[in-house]
C-alpha cells in the first residue's frame, strides 16, 4: 500500500512542478523574449504565458523608463579649461528583441556610451558655452545617444547635465573677468551719458544765444535757485548784459 501511494504521489508532484515551471506571469510593463533551442522564437507578454521546459528559455525585459546616472567626467574644453561634469540619462527599451540579442548588457553599454559621448561633445565647446548653453548641449548629446542606441532597441528620451564643477583658481579668474566686464560697461554707459548731455547743453546754449532776453531770464532763474538756501552768503558778479538795458535808459534820459 505504501509503495503504491509513493508511486502515485511522486508522478503527481513531478507533474505539478512541471506545470508550475511552464507557467510564467509577466506584468504590464514586462515582456518575455523566448528562445527555442537557442534560436529566437518570439516576444510574449504581458499576462500568463507558457514556456516548455528544456526546449524553451525566456528572458524578462523591463519596458519602464530607466534613470541612468552618468558618473562625473573630467572634460577639457576647447579653450583648455578642465572641468568636472556629471549628467543623468533617461532611457527605455522599445524593442525587447534587439535589447537582448544585439547587445550583451544594454544598461551597461548605454552607460559607457553616455560617458564617452559626454566627454566628446563637451570637449568641442568652450567653457562659456558649457555654462550658458546647457540645454542645447544636452539636446545634442541626446540626439547622438539616441541615434547610436537605436540598433540596440533603446530609446534615449532625455539627457540633463546636472552640474559643472570648476577649480577654485578658475572660479576666481571668472569672477575677475565678470568684474572687469561690469566696469567696462559702466564706463561705456557713463561716456554715452556725457556725450548725450554735452550735445543737449550745446543745443541749449545755441538756443539761448539767439535771444539775449532768454539768457537774462535764465540768469535770474539760476539766482533764484542759488538764493533759496538762506544759510549761505553768495557773492556773484553782475553780468553787463543784464545791466545794459538800464544803462541805456539812463543815458537816454540824461540826453533829453
Amino acid at each position: 500500500m505504501i509503495l503504491d501511494a509513493f508511486t502515485f504521489v511522486i508522478p503527481l508532484v513531478l507533474l505539478i512542478v512541471l506545470l508550475v515551471s511552464m507557467l510564467k506571469i509577466l506584468r504590464e510593463y514586462e515582456r518575455g523574449v523566448v528562445f527555442m533551442l537557442g534560436r529566437f522564437w518570439s516576444v510574449k507578454g504581458p499576462g500568463l504565458i507558457i514556456i516548455i521546459p528544456i526546449l524553451q528559455e525566456m528572458t524578462r525585459v523591463d519596458l519602464r523608463t530607466i534613470v541612468l546616472d552618468v558618473p562625473t567626467q573630467d572634460v577639457i574644453s576647447r579653450d583648455n579649461v578642465s572641468v568636472k561634469v556629471n549628467a543623468v540619462v533617461y532611457m527605455r527599451v522599445v524593442d525587447p528583441e534587439k535589447a537582448i540579442i544585439q547587445v550583451e548588457n544594454y544598461f551597461e553599454a548605454t552607460s559607457q556610451l553616455a560617458q564617452t559621448t559626454l566627454r566628446s561633445v563637451l570637449g568641442q565647446h568652450e567653457l562659456d558655452e558649457m555654462l550658458s548653453g546647457r540645454e542645447k548641449l544636452s539636446t545634442n548629446i541626446q540626439d547622438i545617444l539616441d541615434q547610436q542606441t537605436d540598433g540596440w532597441g533603446i530609446k534615449v528620451s532625455n539627457v540633463e547635465m546636472k552640474q559643472v564643477d570648476l577649480d577654485e583658481s578658475m572660479i576666481r579668474a571668472i569672477a575677475r573677468q565678470a568684474e572687469a566686464e561690469r566696469e567696462r560697461r559702466a564706463k561705456v554707459i557713463h561716456a554715452e551719458g556725457e556725450l548725450q548731455a554735452s550735445s543737449k547743453l550745446l543745443e541749449s546754449a545755441q538756443t539761448l544765444a539767439k535771444q539775449s532776453e532768454s539768457m537774462q531770464l535764465r540768469y535770474l532763474q539760476t539766482l533764484t535757485e542759488i538764493t533759496s538756501d538762506k544759510t549761505n552768503t553768495i557773492v556773484f558778479p553782475l553780468p553787463m548784459d543784464l545791466v545794459e538795458p538800464f544803462l541805456k535808459n539812463i543815458r537816454n534820459n540824461n540826453k533829453s
